[in-house]
């Protein structure tokens, strides 16, 4: 059985525990947002082992929005200062739009 789910529309509000598989198959800027969805399968009550994988094709936008994903990451650990995270907002621009 299969249950086909954009990100927008999976993560919010739903409890998943029945299924273990998750397949990204559109990247989000914000890494938030697919860590929020794979949260709806990763919860209380799952029973099995839950197993991600990112399908991103190479040389194309997708894959230059993992590196932007990592550098929020990195933001979101606090790891940059204001200063940074301002400048890093110009440079993930130019690194998509390149």
């Amino acid at each position: 059985m299969v249950l086909l789910m954009s990100l927008k529309a999976g993560g919010i509000g739903l409890n998943l525990t029945a299924a273990s598989n998750i397949f990204l198959m559109d990247p989000w800027w914000n890494p938030a947002v697919e860590e929020q969805a794979v949260m709806r399968i990763h919860r209380i009550g799952q029973k099995r082992t839950v197993s991600v994988r990112r399908f991103i094709v190479k040389d194309t936008v997708e894959e230059r929005m993992q590196q932007v994903q990592a550098r929020k990451q990195c933001k979101i650990e606090g790891a940059l200062t204001d200063g940074e995270v301002r400048t890093d907002r110009i440079e993930e621009q130019k690194m998509l739009f390149r």
